[in-house]
């Protein structure tokens, strides 16, 4: 690589904070532009969830704070948090839309790239830049003025567009995969829809289907179909459900645990601890289904004082207050804190059926919930919820159908967490000049 030179981030980048709109006159309407604010930035990506509109008839003037594809923004208030630094790169799908106060937007120049700036914001350096110079400890932030000193050594623009390319490429296939695995869910969840809440083998039969590929929605193969619609009742009962089929409380399906939090000022509990031991902020910082590791864990000392012990591989931890709702498929064996509800997998309550399941009945989990300072949903509450049951062989069909495709899921999220490893150990490197871009391409 070529020789470098150490600069400023605000001599080589075009640096601009967001414009004060006026709350009163924002507008719903996806014809409206969207207006990024702080809270619509993540760690690495945008949230466009209740996102703020500003009216299209008064857009008029604002050119100067209308975003692109490719920019750079940073949340200027609380810009770091546990899960991260919270910073994203706008594509076409997030436009139109319009920067709003305390967020800073950065832009390429004729020195540096905007497709290398993504990596030089998301690198550990900036970060630590920006841990070192925030202020404020209620909620602390940062100016533009310290953003603009940030000072790196800066490659030549053809090494910019070659590490830009290399690590575009891992992102790239990292997308490719989570697109991927949003399709296999939805497959899941229509999977589940169809058998278990609309009961469409059954009322499909009521309504004259007699082909297996017709009963079973054409969602199969000729062959597996054939399999498959002999094991669904030909009526709904007077109860509503396939004849033969029942209701019954998850908890006589499942064995339904909670957890516990050993004290935090015995060492011998976590020091060196081996045992995954998940919080709700585990799983706030999923990107995936599958949780294979936690921030802290136990020792077997501190495992001892957990009376749930570790769940196994394929329990389904919901958690249970502030907020209920996070949901993860245990990789490995996981015990966890007070904040969850832990649903163990058993022949009638299998591992992806459980998951399905709550995610399809969350309205009628949250509403026996209770609580003064936040909503909980207790064990004892959660327990009596009613769940479908189908013959042993619906079940046991189901759990290979899905099973394939969360199987598939996995290996994608695997992969991913691989990928994006790569990426974080290479990008310093590379940044730095440490390691040229040949001999990184030769490590993955």
């Amino acid at each position: 690589m070529s020789e470098r030179s150490t600069v400023s981030l605000g001599e080589v980048v075009d640096i601009l904070t967001g414009n004060p709109f006026k709350s009163a006159e924002y507008e719903d309407g996806e014809a409206n532009p969207k207006l990024l604010r702080g809270d619509n930035i993540a760690q690495g990506s945008l949230r466009w969830e209740n996102v703020k509109r500003w009216p299209k008839s008064k857009s008029e003037g604002l050119d100067r704070y209308e975003l692109k594809a490719g920019d750079v923004v940073l949340a200027m208030d609380r810009p770091w948090i546990e899960a991260g630094l919270k910073y994203a790169c706008l594509s076409e799908h997030d436009l139109p839309a319009f920067l709003v106060q305390r967020v800073a937007r950065m832009r390429g120049t004729e020195r540096l790239r905007t497709d290398f700036l993504r990596y030089l914001i998301g690198s550990r350096a900036f970060t630590a830049h920006v841990l070192g110079v925030q202020t404020g400890t209620a909620v602390p932030h940062i100016s533009a003025g310290q953003i603009k000193s940030y000072e790196f050594d800066l490659p030549s623009l053809e090494d910019q567009e070659s590490i830009a390319a290399y690590l575009g490429s891992l992102d790239d296939k990292i997308e490719l995969n989570r697109r991927m695995n949003e399709t296999l869910e939805e497959m899941a969840r229509a999977l589940f829809r169809d058998w278990f809440v609309d009961f469409g083998p059954t009322r499909r039969q009521m309504e004259g289907a007699t082909d297996p590929a017709a009963i079973m929605g054409h969602a199969f193969p000729l062959e597996k179909a054939a399999t498959l619609a002999p094991l669904f009742p030909a009526k709904i009962g007077k109860d509503g459900l396939p004849e033969g089929w029942d209701k019954q409380p998850v908890g006589e399906l499942s064995e339904i645990v909670g957890g516990g939090t050993p004290s935090t000022k015995t060492e011998e509990f976590w020091e060196g601890g081996t045992h995954l031991w998940a919080t709700p902020r585990d799983l706030s910082k999923l990107s995936g289904v599958f949780i294979g590791n936690t921030e802290r864990k136990l020792t077997d000392e501190g495992l001892a004082k957990v009376s749930s012990g570790l769940s196994p591989k394929g329990s389904v931890l919901m958690s249970s207050r502030a907020p209920i709702g996070y949901l993860a498929i245990a990789s490995i064996p996981v015990a966890v804190n007070q904040g969850f509800i832990v649903m163990r997998p058993t022949d009638q309550f299998p591992t992806h059926f459980a998951k399905l399941w709550c995610e399809a009945n969350m309205e009628t989990i949250e509403s026996n919930a209770n609580g003064s300072t936040f909503q909980e949903i207790s064990k004892k509450n959660f327990k009596p919820i009613l769940a479908t049951v189908s013959s042993t062989e619906v079940m046991a069909a189901f759990s290979k159908v899905a099973g394939l495709l969360f199987d598939k899921l996995q290996a994608n999220e695997q992969e991913n967490q691989t990928l994006a490893d790569m990426r974080d150990l290479l990008l310093p490197k590379l940044m730095s000049g440490e390691i040229r871009l040949k001999d990184a391409e030769a490590l993955v």
